[in-house]
């Protein structure tokens, strides 16, 4: 009886878990992986993660923060492993507000080296600032601001070159 009821709690919290920072994660890991079956593995393996050490956090935004923290170091660890960067095409169900007309603008995001796409992802799909990003992925707010300018700069470029866009 207790068993049952430690497995209810334990499918509540993974619920919650899953509405709350879900579809973040697999973004996210997708951003890294493109390919949706080792975005929802990566989803998976953190979520089992989070239930198996269980920890405490002070406010939501620590707790989704550790989430996509978490998500990066598997995603990482997924590519070493697999050695793969080019998979399925991004689907419009990924894209930001999932508009089609932007569609083409993620597709050129997922073109750009991971260290770009990264920040791109954190800082428009997530919404999280450069201070806040620099935080997620252990690297200076500056060396943030400056990868996010580079990636523009590439995205400029990709974008005029295979879209033929105007300055």
């Amino acid at each position: 009886m207790q068993e049952d009821l430690r497995s209810a709690q334990v499918n509540q919290q993974a619920g919650r878990l899953m509405e709350s920072y879900g579809n973040s994660v697999l973004r996210l890991a997708y951003s890294y992986l493109h390919n949706m079956s080792d975005a929802e593995d990566v989803l998976q393996d953190t979520l089992i993660q989070f239930l198996r050490i269980q920890p405490q956090f002070e406010t939501t935004e620590h707790e989704k923060a550790w989430f996509l923290r978490v998500a990066i170091n598997i995603s990482k660890n997924k590519i070493t492993y697999n050695k793969i960067r080019k998979t399925d095409e991004l689907s419009e169900t990924l894209a930001v507000a999932e508009t089609e007309d932007l569609a083409f603008v993620w597709d050129a995001v997922k073109q750009l080296p991971a260290r770009y796409s990264e920040v791109v992802h954190l800082y428009y799909h997530e919404g999280y600032s450069t201070a806040q990003i620099a935080s997620l992925l252990s690297k200076n707010n500056a060396t943030v601001r400056s990868l996010l300018k580079r990636a523009r700069m590439k995205l400029k470029d990709v974008l005029k070159e295979v879209y033929d866009f105007e300055e």
